[in-house]
């Protein structure tokens, strides 16, 4: 085993508590003996809930010596509510204990810079490796097995129970509900995320009729089918035989579901249960290429849009052609208007088409805006939100006012558009005549979508795990505005050049194999733009010297990072290869005598 720098674990500190401890605080000292991973989570980033996904199996193989302990550290002002961190510990069914980090105390002890991050910690408590984003399971298994070899022929290994306590059930019909669709006659078919089904409800919002699947995690077609964390649901048009009626966005096994309500028979229209990484097909045979995080569907232009949150894109599905491929954005993480090849998003999560078809309105989430896709034009628009970092809840003309972290939209009878407002708890409605903003409704909890019902307007409560039929009011409510901007401190850096180093170490039994060409990419680009006067753009060395501007004093400096590692060993004919990729959104404050080198850590240590 290679020798590894020696660096004590900073403590775990945070002024929200432990969760999933029974109550009990947890030091470094009550986990010596353990393999920890910490995993520097925020519930509104779905990178982070990727990696959730991911732990699980290791989680699950190496109970008696790994304990993960969960680092919540919050973007949004929402996400620093301990209410809102207990909602979402068991809407994403985490199974190991978290530590509520609302003033990212712990996050800068441990010069964490972006969501997600895992480090790990030995059972004599130094710090032996830190990741940054997603693909690194298979490395911290292999790291694991090193570490229990290594510390039980030491004798600092301590096997047994983890310190995890499950917290008590939610019990009721619906659990963390997604969103629901009104079928012709009149009943509520509603995405039961939490209980991995879907729920067909009477006319009152709250009889259960039906379910379909059985509630267990899965990808399984048929007359018995499964499903894991659905969200978005689409009715096919009239008149329109295709062998089902609703199309699912089955988020988690990042797949399209067709749903036969007839009999309750599920097809997978879409995707192959495998997650979409940089590098995988972006077109088509539906069946043969992945998907990442699908949140919303709509019919669109005459296909099946979907907001690929996993990837901050659109996509396409052509029933007809039974093709699925790219529709609009690039990946990056962001905020851009223009043509659709070239705009960017950020976790779209929320999609409605307008009563003449000629718009595609977006909950961009991760930029707390509503953007639209004009069908004649091919061009996407920004109706409110100005970018990552800025959010809210303002009213008035819409380039001043503010949402947070809006995960639905419904087009209202007059052609306006209500926003489920989520962290706001709020209903908005943008209209789009008068440009204006206002608020229809508060005191909700995370609403997630809506769906229309004559003159009233039925919300999707996520977080009250119920359906909440409200009147649409003839004036806006009036509530205090508010403006935010992300907690997270600029990192002050010094105009001119700076040194940006990606550090990326193999992990143990791998290399970089450049057989076949780079196995390497590093994008980089800026809000403003003009923040970059030299060193955008794409390439494959992962060290870079930028040249940032003298006349700007702020902005953020987007970087994008991939690297492929496999198996060193001549004797393995087909090397397995895992690609290992993160986003940062990095925002800087530029200064005299700030630094003039910018680490982040991809894998490996600084």
């Amino acid at each position: 085993m290679a020798s590894r720098a020696r660096v004590r674990a900073p403590e775990l500190v945070g002024a929200g508590g432990w969760l999933n401890t029974g109550g009990k605080d947890l030091t470094l000292v009550d986990l010596r003996g353990k393999i920890v991973i910490l995993d520097f989570w925020t519930f509104c980033c779905v990178n982070c809930l990727h990696v959730l996904d991911e732990l699980r199996e290791l989680e699950e193989k190496h109970r008696d010596t790994v304990v993960i302990v969960g680092v919540h550290s919050p973007k949004f002002v929402h996400e620093a509510d301990h209410r809102a961190v207990v909602d979402a510990v068991a809407r994403y069914e985490v199974e190991h204990p978290v530590l509520d980090d609302p003033a990212l105390a712990t996050w800068k002890q441990y010069a964490v810079r972006a969501w997600p991050t895992l480090v790990v910690i030995d059972p004599e408590g130094y710090v032996v490796a830190q990741h940054a984003g997603e693909g690194h399971a298979h490395a911290i298994e292999r790291l694991v097995e090193e570490l229990e070899a290594e510390h039980a022929a030491k004798g600092t290994l301590r096997r047994g129970d983890g310190p995890y306590v499950a917290p008590e059930a939610v019990a009721g019909a619906l659990k963390f509900p997604g969103k629901a669709v009104r079928l012709p006659d009149g009943h509520f078919l509603v995405a039961d995320s939490g209980h991995h089904t879907l729920v067909e409800l009477a006319e009152d919002g709250e009889t259960v009729l039906r379910r379909i699947g059985d509630g267990t995690r899965g990808l399984v077609d048929g007359a018995a089918p499964r499903f894991s964390e659905p969200q978005g649901l689409a009715l096919v048009p009239a008149g329109l035989d295709l062998g089902y009626d609703v199309v699912v966005a089955d988020t988690v096994n990042h797949a399209l579901r067709g749903v036969r309500l007839a009999d309750g028979t599920v097809t997978t229209l879409a995707g192959t249960g495998k997650q979409w990484w940089q590098g995988s097909p972006t077109e088509g045979p539906a069946g043969e290429v992945d998907l990442s995080s699908p949140w919303d569907v709509a019919w669109f232009d005459g296909k099946v849009w979907i907001a690929m949150a996993g990837v901050h894109q659109l996509w396409a599905f052509d029933p007809a052609a039974g093709t699925v491929g790219v529709a609009a954005g690039t990946t990056n993480e962001g905020l851009v208007d223009g043509p659709v090849a070239e705009a960017w998003f950020a976790q779209p999560s929320g999609l409605a088409v307008s009563a003449d078809g000629e718009r595609l309105w977006v909950a961009d989430s991760e930029t707390s805006a509503l953007r639209w896709v004009d069908r004649g034009t091919g061009a996407v628009h920004t109706a409110v939100g100005t970018g990552l970092f800025d959010f809210g809840h303002r009213d008035g003309a819409a380039g001043q006012a503010l949402l947070q972290h809006p995960l639905g939209v419904t087009v209202l009878p007059d052609g306006s558009v209500a926003i489920a407002d989520t962290y706001n708890h709020a209903l908005r409605r943008f209209d789009p005549a008068s440009g204006e903003v206002s608020t229809l409704a508060t005191d909700l909890r995370e609403p997630s979508g809506a769906v229309l019902v004559d003159g009233d307007i039925v919300v999707v409560e996520s977080a009250r795990h119920r359906l909440t039929r409200l009147r649409l009011p003839e004036e806006a409510v009036r509530v205090e505005s508010v403006a935010h901007r992300t907690r997270r401190a600029a990192t002050e850096v010094a105009p001119g050049t700076l040194r940006l180093d990606v550090v990326f170490s193999a992990p143990s039994g791998q290399k970089l194999d450049e057989r076949y060409g780079p196995s390497t990419r590093l994008l980089v680009s800026a809000t403003p733009p003009e923040l970059l006067v030299s060193g955008a753009g794409a390439d494959t060395a992962l060290s870079r010297e930028l040249v940032l501007s003298t006349e700007l004093t702020e902005g953020v400096l987007h970087v994008s990072a991939m690297a492929a590692s496999c198996d060193d060993d001549p004797a393995i004919e087909y090397p397995a290869c895992h690609v290992h990729q993160q986003d940062w959104g990095v925002p800087v404050k530029l200064v005299a005598g700030g630094a003039s080198r910018l680490p982040l850590v991809l894998a490996g240590l600084e």
